[in-house]
Order: structure tokens, then C-alpha cells, then sequence
């Protein structure tokens, strides 16, 4: 299959593993790969569920098949590598293709989860779709040190998953999100991130999105466009500036050296990107990671999640596609730890200013392999 864009074109290839998940591959060129390996030829017996906690008005989702996922795997043996030799398979095939994905093989949620068990409160089958997304083939990079055009690539990507996944009746929310570092968990090193498909908006987009609904009910515009117009003007905490998208501290940051990277068009998903615009978010995403790993010369582990339009069938002329990130650290060495006020009370503490974290962004250099000057990218060169 390929996939017409305004500069080029985009291959996709769909696969079947040996117990039943799916496989995609993506890339410029055509796609070429060997099989579509699996670690395991047995399926996951997904008995994931979700109950609801009638204090807080969400649910949450229990699956305790993950306690037995990939845990820090040996050294010589790479689940997200291109398998190497047959006799131990990995994740993804040997073969021409820039990013893969597949289906989570311990998911949280299921397009056939089996029959949620009898609780206190309501519970439900955790309908839904878990997708890993591996950026690249090589495991010893990263997504920021990806070139633009890759990252291009992986944007494309993830605007066919929520194309496809948002294309289902039983989907209303379509969130891909990366974590990054031991210190958020991460158990598995060779650059990737994860697609959840949600059968309902949950409550963190939720929350962004009734008060965006607010705002452009009594503004007949985007609160997101507003708040970038005044990043604009007032130019402190912007890390990139581009004529289609850009970067910034937000005013508000609640972690040190958040950082939030939108369009400038108020377009609601990766989907609804132009091509030129695809292209500025995936300069400007790549301006935050590198400013990030060169801030004190060493990877920052972070929690970049993606906020785009539901899928529920609804208009939401609210919503604005951006990305937020979420570095562990708050200086060197010193990780954000979530506490009491945090967790107990929802009021986050900071200990430095956004102005001061912008500051310290915008003072590393970047470059991004093609020339940009320092007009289109604050701190680039």
C-alpha cells in the first residue's frame, strides 16, 4: 500500500504473526522485509479489564498478564531489533523499512478482551488497542537524533494509526506517548514508543479538552492558538520558532523543562497535518529532544505524550494536535518526584521558574542537519 503525500510518497506494508497480532511497516522507500517474526507463537490470554473508581469518576484498567512482560532482556538479545537469526526471533523482521509497529504482545487493553469480572463498582472489558511503535532499526540512537526526514516518518506513521484505530466504532481516543529512561521505567532501550487506543476520552485529555471547549465557546477560537500567540510576543520561553509549527516552555509548566510542541494552525490530529506542516512539528519536536540531551550532555529521560482530537464521532472544533513532554530530572541529578501535594492534593509545586528552564533550554545549541538559522529555531544553528 502507499500513501500519497505532497512530497513523498509513504509505503505500507501489513503483516500477520505466527499468534495473531499485527505487523506495519512504514517507510519512503518499499517496503522489503523478511517474515513477520515473534518472540512466541502462543497468544496472550488478555484477561485485562477495566473497573470504575466512583470517588475520582474514572476507570482504571487492570491486566495482570504484564506482570510477565519483557523485563530488562540480556544484553546479546534485542526484542525491538530486526531478528538477526531465525532460531530467536525477535519483535520485527530483517528488511528495508524505516518504522515499525505492531501489537503489544502483554496489553493492557484488547480488541477482544474477554468478559470483565463482578466488582463493588461497574467494570467492562478493557476494549481497545496497544500498539508498539519502534522508530528505528538502529538501537543505539534516539528519536531526536533521528534526522527530520525519519522523524517525518514516524509523524506520517502515527497520523495512519490514528486514521485507522480512530476509524473504529469502539475507539473514542487515540493517544501515542513515548517513555523514555530507567528512571520512568523503561525496561527496554532500542528507540520506540507506545500507541494506546481508548475506548472512551481519558480524563487528563479530558480535562485539557472541556477547558479548550470553554474557551472557544466564548471565544469562537482556540485557547492552545491563543497561548501560542502570546508564547509568540512574548518570545521568553519559545525553544522554536517555524513558520508552520513551534516549541515552548509553557508559562504554566508544572515539571522543569516541560516543554510543549504544536503547529501553529490549530489542526486537531497528526492526520489533519499538511505535509509542510508535519514536517516544522517534526523540526521542532527534534529542536526539544536534542536541546534536552544537550543540557547537561547526557540523554534526559522524559514522558512525551500526544494530545490529539477524539475519535467519538463528536465535532471538536476545541481541540488543537500538540505534544507535551515531561523530563524526570529538575536539575542534575535530582529527579521530580510526584508527592503528596502532587498526588494527594493535585497541586504540583515547582522549584524553579519556566522562565529560568527556557532559559537554560534556549542556551544549548542544536543543529538539525539542515541549515536552519537561528531566525526559524531559538538556540539553533
Amino acid at each position: 500500500m502507499r500513501m500519497r503525500s505532497a512530497e513523498r510518497m509513504l509505503h505500507k506494508e501489513v503483516r500477520t504473526k505466527a499468534d495473531g497480532r499485527r505487523l506495519i511497516l512504514y517507510g519512503r522507500e518499499p517496503v522489503t522485509a523478511d517474515g513477520a517474526p515473534s518472540p512466541s507463537p502462543d497468544r496472550i490470554d488478555s484477561a485485562a479489564h477495566f473497573r470504575w473508581h466512583p470517588f475520582r469518576g474514572e476507570w482504571v484498567a487492570y491486566a495482570a498478564h504484564r506482570q510477565h512482560r519483557t523485563f530488562l532482556p540480556p544484553p546479546d538479545y534485542n526484542p525491538l531489533a530486526p531478528t538477526a537469526d531465525p532460531a530467536q526471533p525477535t519483535e520485527v523482521p530483517a528488511g528495508n523499512y524505516d518504522v515499525a509497529v505492531f501489537e503489544n504482545r502483554f496489553p493492557t487493553m484488547h480488541p477482544e478482551a474477554s468478559e470483565a469480572p463482578a466488582s463493588l463498582t461497574p467494570t467492562r472489558p478493557a476494549l481497545g488497542v496497544c500498539e508498539v511503535v519502534v522508530y528505528t532499526q538502529d538501537p543505539s540512537t534516539s528519536l531526536g537524533a533521528l534526522p527530520v526526514d525519519h522523524i517525518d516518518v514516524v509523524l506520517e506513521a502515527l497520523a495512519d494509526r490514528y486514521r485507522e484505530l480512530g476509524g473504529r466504532p469502539d475507539i473514542a481516543y487515540v493517544m501515542p506517548f513515548e517513555n523514555r529512561g530507567v528512571e520512568v521505567g523503561v525496561t527496554l532501550h532500542h528507540p520506540h514508543g507506545q500507541l494506546y487506543a481508548f475506548p472512551f476520552i481519558p480524563p487528563v485529555a479530558a480535562v485539557e479538552l472541556g477547558r479548550q471547549a470553554d474557551y472557544y465557546r466564548d471565544h469562537g477560537a482556540g485557547l492552545l492558538q491563543a497561548h501560542i500567540d502570546a508564547e509568540l510576543r512574548d518570545g521568553r520561553r519559545m525553544l522554536f520558532a517555524g513558520n508552520e509549527a513551534v516549541g515552548f516552555v509553557p508559562s504554566f509548566a508544572r515539571y522543569a523543562y516541560e516543554a510543549w510542541i504544536a503547529p501553529r494552525r490549530a489542526a486537531p490530529s497528526l492526520a489533519a497535518l499538511a505535509a509542510g506542516e508535519r514536517r516544522d512539528v517534526a523540526r521542532a519536536l527534534k529542536t526539544v529532544l536534542l536541546k534536552y540531551d544537550g543540557l547537561w550532555n547526557k540523554p534526559m529521560p522524559y514522558v512525551m505524550v500526544f494530545h490529539q482530537a477524539p475519535t467519538d464521532g463528536k465535532a471538536h472544533p476545541e481541540a488543537h494536535l500538540h505534544i507535551e513532554c515531561y523530563p524526570a530530572y529538575r536539575m542534575p541529578g535530582r529527579l521530580k518526584y510526584l508527592a503528596g501535594s502532587e498526588l494527594g492534593a493535585g497541586v504540583f509545586t515547582s522549584d524553579t521558574l519556566p522562565e529560568a528552564k527556557a532559559a537554560d533550554l534556549q542556551a544549548v545549541q542544536v543543529d538539525l542537519g539542515e541549515g536552519v538559522s537561528g531566525v526559524e529555531g531559538v538556540g539553533t544553528g
